[in-house]
C-alpha cells in the first residue's frame, strides 16, 4: 500500500487573525508603541481588505489580553489605543495556558526550580525590608498548627510568589505566579489525600524558614540550593506514589 506523504494544505487564517498579525508585526517591528492610536476601524478594514467585524473581533481580542484600550472621545482622545500589558493579564494568560495544556508534572518542576532558584538567588540581594516582612507574615500563618489544609495550599502559593517578587525582577515574578497557581489545585488535592500531614506539613515549614533565612542572610547560592531540594522532595513526599 502506498502511503501519501503530501503535507496537508496549511488553514489560511480567518480574517480577524489577519489583523491581530498586523498588529504585531506592527508592535514587534517597533512601529507602534505604547501610547499610539491604531488606524480606525474602516481604515483598517481597508488596509486590511478584511470586513469591518474582522476589526472589532480582532480589537476585542487584544483588548481582552489587555494589549489595547478603546477610548470614545474627539481627536486624539478617542481610538484603540496600545496600552502596557497588566502584570495580572499576562499572568492569567499564562496560568490557563500552562493549566489546560496539560503539561507533565516532571516539566512543570523543571521549569519551576529553575525560575524560582534564580528568584531566590536575586531575592537574596534585591529583598527589602518590606518584602522579607511580608514573607515573615507567610511563614507565620502557616506555623499555626491549627490551619486548615486549604488556607497552608494558598499560604505555600503566597510565599513562593512573594519571593519571586522580591527578586526585583517581573518577568520571573509573573512566570513564578503562573506555573505556581497552575499547580495549585494539584498540589491542595495532594494535600487532601496524604496521610501524615502533620508531618508534612512541619516538612513544608521546615523548608520555607530555611529558604527565608538564606535569603535574609544575602546567601544567593544557598537559597537556590535549598529551594530546588524543596520543590523535588516536596512533590515526592505529597506524592509518594509518583
Amino acid at each position: 500500500m502506498t502511503v501519501d506523504a503530501t503535507p496537508a494544505p496549511a488553514r489560511a487564517p480567518k480574517a480577524y487573525e489577519i489583523v491581530l498579525a498586523w498588529v504585531d508585526e506592527q508592535i514587534l517591528g517597533g512601529r507602534l508603541a505604547v501610547g499610539d492610536t491604531l488606524p480606525a476601524e474602516r481604515e483598517l478594514a481597508r488596509m486590511l481588505e478584511v470586513g469591518r467585524g474582522a476589526v472589532r473581533e480582532a480589537v476585542r481580542t487584544l483588548e481582552a489580553q489587555g494589549v489595547v484600550r478603546s477610548a470614545v472621545g474627539a481627536g486624539g482622545a478617542g481610538g484603540t489605543i496600545i496600552t502596557a500589558v497588566p502584570s495580572g493579564a499576562l499572568g492569567r494568560l499564562l496560568r490557563l495556558h500552562v493549566a489546560l495544556a496539560n503539561f507533565p508534572v516532571p516539566d512543570v518542576l523543571e521549569v519551576r526550580v529553575s525560575l524560582e532558584s534564580l528568584s531566590v538567588r536575586l531575592a537574596a540581594t534585591n529583598a527589602t525590608p518590606e518584602h522579607l516582612a511580608s514573607i515573615e507574615e507567610l511563614l507565620e500563618r502557616m506555623s499555626d498548627p491549627d490551619i486548615d489544609r486549604v488556607t497552608f495550599n494558598d499560604c505555600d502559593t503566597a510565599f513562593h510568589v512573594a519571593l519571586a517578587s522580591a527578586a526585583g525582577n517581573h518577568l520571573a515574578r509573573d512566570f513564578t505566579a503562573a506555573i505556581r497557581e497552575s499547580m495549585r489545585l494539584p498540589i491542595l488535592d495532594a494535600f487532601r489525600t496524604v496521610g501524615a500531614w502533620d508531618e508534612v506539613a512541619n516538612k513544608l515549614r521546615a523548608d520555607h524558614r530555611a529558604i527565608y533565612d538564606a535569603v535574609v542572610a544575602g546567601d544567593g547560592d544557598a537559597a537556590a540550593e535549598i529551594t530546588e531540594e524543596h520543590i523535588r522532595s516536596a512533590w515526592r513526599l505529597i506524592t509518594p506514589q509518583a
